[in-house]
C-alpha cells in the first residue's frame, strides 16, 4: 500500500505475554511491506535477551525492527522519551509507507505513541523527599500500601513489583489530591495517522500453558547464565523485573533454583493478568486470536479502506 497523499495507519499489536505477538506482528509487516517498532520496554536493553523473548534475527529476516537492542540496563529512557522516539521513526515511516506495525505488551507504551500521555502536574521537592523517605523506610510494601488506598483502580492494573511506577502514582497522588487514573482519562493527543488496535486473546488455561513453556524454553537457552552476568547490575531499575529478580534471590541463597523457575513462571502469569486488566480497561481493542492472521489483515484492510 503505497501512495504519499493516502491516509497512513498504524497497527497496534497488544496482548499479554507469550500470546504470540511477536510473530503476527512480523507476519502482518511482511503483508503490509513495513517495518515493526517494538513498544517492549524490556526489549530496548541489550543484554536482556533471553529472559525479554527478544525477536530472533530470523524472526525479523526482512522486517526492519526498531527499539530493540537500543539501550545498555545503565542507560535511563522513560516512556515520554519512547513516545517522542517512536513519533519520530513513525513520521520517517510514513513518507514512503502508509502502514506501520507497533507491537508490545507494555501497554502504557503503546498508548503513549498512538494517543499521547497524560498531563500530569509538576511533583515538587516537598513531595518527592516525602515519598522517597516513605519507600526508605518501609520499601516495596510501602509503596504498594499507599497507592492501594489512594487510588485503587490504578493499583488493580499496575505492576505492582515495579517501584518506579508506584512512586510516580503516589507522587501525582499526593501532589494533586487527586487519584493517578485520573489524569490518565484524558483526550487523546491528535495524531497524523489512524491508530487500528488488535488485542491477541488465548483462553486462559492455554495463555497459562505457553507461559509454563516460554520459561522452560528460556532456562534451557541459558536465560541462568544471562541473569548471572546482570547480578552487579541488578539495583538498575531496568532489573527489576520477572525473569531475573527471582534468579537474583537463588544468586543470594534465599531460594531454590528450582524455586526461582517456579516463582518466574508464577509471577509471569500474574503479569498476564494485569496485562490483560490493562487492556480492557484502556482503549478499544479488537479481539483475534493469534493464529487468526487471515482474519486480522481483512478486518485491517477493510477499517483502511472503509468497508
Amino acid at each position: 500500500m503505497a501512495g504519499k497523499s493516502s491516509a497512513k495507519y498504524l497497527l497496534v499489536i497488544g496482548g499479554p505475554t507469550a500470546v504470540g505477538k511477536t510473530a503476527v506482528a512480523v507476519r502482518l509487516a511482511r503483508h503490509f511491506d513495513t517495518a515493526v517498532l517494538s513498544a517492549d520496554s524490556r526489549q530496548f536493553y541489550r543484554e536482556m535477551s533471553i529472559g525479554t523473548a527478544k525477536p530472533t534475527l530470523e524472526e525479523r529476516q526482512g522486517v526492519p525492527h526498531y527499539f530493540i537492542d537500543t539501550l545498555s540496563v545503565g542507560q535511563t529512557y522513560s516512556v515520554g522519551d519512547f513516545e517522542r522516539d517512536a513519533l519520530a521513526v513513525l513520521a520517517d515511516i510514513f513518507r514512503h509507507k502508509d502502514v506501520a506495525v507497533l507491537v508490545g505488551g507494555s501497554g502504557l507504551y503503546l498508548q503513549a505513541v498512538y494517543a499521547g500521555l497524560d498531563a500530569f502536574p509538576p511533583i515538587s521537592a516537598a513531595t518527592r523527599a516525602r515519598v522517597r523517605a516513605g519507600e526508605a523506610a518501609g520499601g516495596l510494601a510501602w509503596l504498594q500500601q499507599q497507592v492501594a488506598e489512594r487510588d485503587p483502580d490504578y493499583f488493580a492494573t499496575a505492576d505492582t513489583q515495579n517501584p518506579a511506577r508506584l512512586r510516580r502514582a503516589l507522587e501525582v497522588c499526593l501532589e494533586s489530591g487527586q487519584p493517578f487514573s485520573s489524569f490518565r482519562r484524558q483526550a487523546s493527543t491528535p495524531r497524523p495517522f489512524r491508530a487500528l488496535l488488535v488485542l491477541l486473546q488465548l483462553p486462559r488455561a492455554e495463555l497459562y500453558a505457553r507461559i509454563e513453556q516460554r520459561v522452560d524454553a528460556m532456562v534451557a537457552a541459558g536465560l541462568e547464565e544471562e541473569a548471572r552476568a546482570l547480578w552487579p547490575y541488578r539495583h538498575l531499575p531496568a532489573l527489576r523485573t520477572v525473569g531475573y529478580e527471582e534468579w537474583f534471590d537463588y544468586f543470594e541463597g534465599l531460594i531454590s533454583r528450582q524455586q526461582a523457575i517456579e516463582k518466574i513462571k508464577q509471577h509471569t502469569r500474574n503479569y498476564a493478568k494485569r496485562q490483560e486488566t490493562w487492556f480492557r480497561k484502556h482503549g478499544t481493542w479488537t479481539p483475534f486470536h493469534p493464529d487468526d492472521e487471515e482474519g486480522i489483515i481483512r478486518w485491517a484492510e477493510e477499517k483502511m479502506t472503509g468497508q
